[in-house]
């Protein structure tokens, strides 16, 4: 697939504070690319260098074969942006704001058309200031494809919503890339990252620490596999310490949860010892490596820089 936006060593500083320090990465046409990283990694800097609202110090930006740093105003008519808030006028209406809001591109979609995909059609009236949070991002959303864009970018989309509007908001990501869309999208929410992404870059201290498919991140984490056990009755604390490979023992009554660096000698262990003991293993989970556990690894290290 061809790149519908290339990023190469963008650097943005704020007085001595370096923002983006290098940034590099490709989107392919088509897919959800995910950027995730710690507060004050660089995620918002390097978004509002993509949209243009923020001019880099040095780097290539190139979005739909456009030079974004040449041409703003060109690319402008390719992406559409949803940022973390939006503001509008108290009493504008959310027709009224995709009717004005249209009026700035060449061409543009119809307003009637973007409140019923976005569920805004019983709101379509109401004033800004009567809209729930959850209508208010539908709104963003809506706003976002005002002028039928190639590229969609949004910022912590799903952030502070309840958990219903939050599933709603990502079927409609989903929904975004069936229809042919390129997304980049910043979030906190791991959870959301692997669902929704094809591919994530995971970015630290300016810089892009890793990147890859959500699997591929995953497998390359040497964070070691979390066990959950109940037992019939309580197991004494010594005789779990002495299983091979295990630590973080923690313990509470019947229950008990640790990693291990070999789950099935731990495991094979483990059951043999309540087996001695006649103690029945009523509930048992082994929760590997998550993309928290990634961000985690990669954002904590000192060798990255």
């Amino acid at each position: 697939m061809s790149a519908k936006v290339i990023v190469r060593d963008l650097h943005k500083s704020y007085g001595k504070t370096p923002a983006a320090a290098g940034v590099t990465f490709e989107i392919r046409e088509g897919e959800i690319f995910g950027l995730i990283g710690p507060n004050g990694a660089g995620k918002t800097t390097t978004l509002e260098c993509v949209i243009g609202l923020r001019e880099p110090d040095s780097g290539v930006i190139q979005v739909c074969g456009i030079d974004a740093r040449t041409h703003p105003q060109d690319v402008k008519e390719k992406i559409g942006a949803a940022l973390q808030t939006i503001a509008l006028q108290d009493k504008i209406t959310p027709r009224e704001a995709l009717a004005l809001f249209g009026a700035f591109y060449k061409r543009r979609a119809e307003p009637s058309a973007l409140l019923t995909r976005f569920g805004l059609t019983e709101k379509a009236d109401a004033a800004f200031d009567t809209l729930s949070g959850g209508q208010r991002q539908r709104l963003a959303l809506a706003l976002a494809f005002v002028n039928n864009p190639e590229l969609v970018l949004l910022d912590e989309p799903t952030a502070g919503l309840d958990p219903a509007v939050r599933r709603d908001l990502r079927a409609e990501i989903v929904q975004m890339r069936r229809d042919g869309y390129t997304v980049l999208i910043t979030t906190h929410d791991m959870e959301e990252a692997a669902t929704l992404c094809n591919r994530i870059a995971v970015i630290h201290r300016g810089r892009i620490a890793a990147e890859g498919t959500p699997t591929d991140l995953i497998a390359r984490s040497t964070a070691t596999p979390m066990v959950s056990v109940e037992t019939s009755k309580p197991v004494g604390h010594e005789m779990l310490t002495r299983l091979p490979g295990i630590r973080e023992l923690m313990t509470d009554g019947s229950r008990a949860r640790f990693r291990t660096d070999d789950v099935n000698r731990t495991l094979t262990e483990l059951l043999a010892a309540l087996g001695a003991q006649g103690i029945e293993l009523v509930e048992l989970h082994v929760e590997k490596a998550t993309l928290e556990d990634v961000l985690i690894e990669l954002t904590s290290s000192t060798l990255v820089h």
